[in-house]
C-alpha cells in the first residue's frame, strides 16, 4: 500500500456512515438492507434529476440483473417503486419511488438534513467549494481506478515457498 496522507475521516468513514444510514433506514422501514439500499439509490437519482434504470441500479448496488429484477418486483408489490417509460425510446425503463415511500424517506432523513445544514452553516462558500472540488476529484479518481483491469491474482504454491517447505 502507498502512504497517502488523507484525513482519517476520508479513509472510509463517510462510506461507513452511508451504509449505517441505509441499514437504519432498512430497519426503520422493516425491509431487507438490499431493498433499502435500492430505495436510497432511486431516491438519490430523483434528487439529482438523474434517471436510474434497472441496469444502472444493479451496477450501483452490486446485484446481478436477475437479482435486481426480483428486488424491484418485491419493491413494486410493496408499493415503494414504480417503473415508468419516460424516455423517447419506450424500451428504456426509469425507476421512480412511489409517493407512498417519499414521505417516510423525508421523515427518516430529516434529522440528517438538519445536522448537515447546521454543519454547513459553519463554513464559508469558498471552503465548501474546495471540499466539493476535492470530493469530485476523489470520485473521478476512484472511478478511474475501478475502470482499470486488475491483473489476475497470483498465489504462490506452498511447495514453491521455502517457508512452507517440509
Amino acid at each position: 500500500m502507498h502512504n497517502r496522507q488523507l484525513p482519517s475521516h476520508c479513509q472510509g468513514a463517510s462510506c461507513c456512515d452511508y451504509a449505517n444510514f441505509t441499514r437504519g433506514f432498512a430497519t426503520w422501514l422493516g425491509l431487507p438492507a438490499t431493498d433499502a439500499a435500492a430505495l436510497v439509490e432511486i431516491l438519490y437519482a430523483e434528487d439529482t434529476d438523474t434517471p436510474l434504470s434497472p441496469v444502472k441500479l444493479s451496477e450501483r448496488i452490486g446485484l446481478t440483473s436477475g437479482a435486481t429484477t426480483t428486488l424491484l418486483n418485491r419493491l413494486e408489490r410493496a408499493g415503494h417503486v414504480v417503473r415508468s417509460r419516460e424516455h423517447t425510446d419506450r424500451r428504456v425503463v426509469t425507476l421512480r419511488t412511489s409517493t407512498d415511500i417519499q414521505g417516510p424517506a423525508i421523515q427518516f432523513f430529516e434529522t440528517l438534513g438538519r445536522h448537515l445544514d447546521a454543519m454547513l452553516a459553519h463554513h464559508t462558500p469558498d471552503q465548501l467549494s474546495q471540499v466539493n472540488i476535492f470530493l469530485d476529484n476523489l470520485h473521478a479518481t476512484m472511478n478511474a481506478a475501478l475502470a482499470e483491469e486488475v491483473p489476475p491474482l497470483r498465489l504462490a504454491s506452498p511447495a514453491a515457498d521455502p517457508e512452507h517447505a517440509t
